[in-house]
């Protein structure tokens, strides 16, 4: 099948027109020769490429393609295509109305020609994620977009690179070192609160008759940056203090969800960024400078550490001191380290974090239940003062777990994910020739009624507590039922630290303020072309918890 799709490819059509052109010139020179040249290669050419269409918009179709028998609709513009630019609704829903179209299949075909697949049975999820993961890659269009934004770095690279960088890094994310960050963690997520309050107050000096409102989503981008900016790097970037940092500039300039962005992202995934970069188009220049500046700054933090390691004996256990310490790589490599650590290890959290606010937004039971579980198990001084067993405290509160894996499982950060075969392979019994591209819909496993019952899509943090402590399956059958971190190889090395750092922002979130939604619910709808975030931003009212007891305890006087 490979042979096949290479020998009827575009430049193979081409290269047959012109030797079968300089064949007729010498077995038959005197018919050439009535012809004009020009005309008769140009016949050629059309006769070829008229084969190529016929044969791969009819005959490979009906005829050839072993995945021919999938079921699933045959849309010229593809479902994966569309869910990057869908309106009033959250993108992955359109997976869900099609498992639900074409009930109880593994597999279902998507596009007219069936080169791509949606993988539904998680039965099959292993063979593609474990078994043969090394069989797939990413699709070279969606790759070569990355790129842009994250260089060839861990979520990128493939194969033996993969492999090597993957066991280089590993260490910087072993349990006993994440257990040490989170007294930092715990640190940085007192400093956002502090900034929290500080915002009320302004906004209630500014306008006393209005009710103080924050965009947590922007805040929440600038302490996770902070957070990996010590853990990843070892510097102080203290954007929460400072209010704006360069590189939280430049993300959100990057990944803020804009119509324009998605429709950039989604011409690059299906044309291919080089085609998309020719376009006379603001967006080309927009993301040149962006990641030019990112490059830059990059480089300029390596040289700082290298100084920091040889001159002032640095011993910090940040990644990036880990990989130069280690030798193993160029500062090339280094700085492609870098672009993925920090947009993945900062954007992916902070989006979190935004749908667990809004979630408690929603459910504000769920958010006093949450309280009292922080209040019981830490003094009520640990945000200055914070117990020295901190990390086991919060690993083992059963509420606040339940909550941070229900937001992952309801709003996972990528929502969807793709695999191109790279030889010709297979998934369960089904042959997948080379070039056909698998798509895992994460948004829609995690929310299947098959396999999470019939209040999937509900929020319940009570799914994830058995016998009062946390479980780490929410009641699922199957570990392929939740796929929010992936499995196997290429599952997420950061999702522990992640973890940590959720814990420990709810926990000094909620036990400084209440909040609730404070904008249109309609206009809550996840969107991003590489993270999902809040489309139209995160807008809470929040109460400082300590103002609301002074109402309250005015209240009980003048009764």
């Amino acid at each position: 099948m490979a042979v096949l799709f290479r020998l009827l490819s575009l430049p193979m059509l081409t290269l047959a027109a012109a030797i079968q052109w300089l064949l007729a010139l010498i077995l038959a020179p005197d018919r050439v020769d009535s012809y004009s040249h020009l005309w008769f290669m140009a016949s050629i050419l059309l006769l070829n490429y008229s084969f190529g269409i016929v044969f791969w918009l009819l005959l490979y179709p009906l005829l050839f393609n072993p995945l021919r028998h999938l079921p699933g609709p045959r849309d010229i513009v593809s479902v994966v295509a569309r869910s990057l630019v869908v309106k009033d609704r959250p993108s992955g829903d359109i997976f869900l109305d099609l498992v639900q179209k074409y009930p109880r299949q593994g597999l279902i075909g998507l596009g007219f020609l069936r080169r791509t697949v949606l993988v539904v049975d998680p039965r099959l999820f292993a063979d593609l994620l474990v078994h043969n993961c090394y069989d797939f890659t990413k699709p070279r269009k969606i790759g070569a977009f990355l790129r842009l934004i994250l260089g060839d770095g861990l979520v990128t690279v493939e194969g033996n690179e993969h492999k090597f960088l993957r066991k280089n890094i590993m260490p910087a994310f072993h349990f006993r070192h994440i257990n040490d960050l989170y007294p930092m963690m715990w640190t940085k997520a007192g400093i956002l609160t502090n900034a929290l309050e500080r915002e009320i107050e302004n906004e209630k000096t500014e306008n006393p008759t209005g009710l103080p409102v924050v965009e947590i989503n922007t805040w929440a981008n600038k302490v996770t940056l902070d957070i990996i900016g010590i853990a990843g790097m070892g510097r102080k970037l203290n954007v929460v203090e400072r209010g704006s940092d360069p590189l939280q500039d430049i993300y959100m300039a990057l990944l803020e969800p804009t119509r324009e962005k998605l429709i950039y992202g989604m011409l690059s995934f299906t044309l291919g960024h080089p085609i998309v970069r020719m376009l006379p188009w603001k967006m080309n220049k927009l993301f040149y400078q962006l990641t030019t500046s990112l490059n830059a700054i990059y480089a300029d933090m390596i040289q700082d550490k290298r100084a920091a390691i040889s001159e002032k004996a640095d011993d910090h256990f940040d990644i990036l001191s880990l990989l130069i310490k280690s030798n193993n790589f160029s500062d090339e490599v280094i700085k492609d380290q870098l672009l993925t650590m920090l947009a993945a290890g900062h954007e992916t959290t902070a989006s979190a974090f935004t749908w667990a606010s809004y979630l408690l937004a929603k459910h504000p039971q769920a958010q006093v239940t949450l309280r009292d579980e922080i209040s019981n198990a830490l003094p009520a001084d640990s945000l200055t003062n914070p117990p020295a067993d901190l990390a086991s405290i919060l690993r083992q509160l059963p509420y606040l777990n339940g909550i941070i894996h229900e937001t992952v499982r309801l709003y996972p950060t990528v929502p969807i994910t793709r695999r191109e075969a790279i030889r010709d392979t297979q998934v369960g019994s089904q042959f997948i020739p080379k070039g056909t591209d698998m798509v895992l819909s994460i948004w829609t496993t995690n929310r299947s009624p098959e396999l999470w019952g019939a209040d999937a899509q509900d929020f319940r943090p009570e799914r994830w507590i058995t016998d009062g402590r946390p479980n780490q399956d929410g009641g699922a059958r199957s570990n392929y039922h939740f796929l929010t971190f992936l499995h196997g190889p290429r599952s997420c090395i950061g999702q522990e630290f992640a973890k940590a750092e959720l814990r420990c922002l709810l926990a000094a979130l909620v036990m400084s303020f209440s909040w609730e939604l404070a904008m249109d619910e309609a206009k809550v709808l996840p969107r991003g072309v590489i993270t999902i975030k809040p489309e139209h931003g995160m807008y809470l009212k929040l109460t400082p918890l300590n103002a609301k007891q002074d109402e309250v305890g005015d209240v009980g006087v003048s009764a």
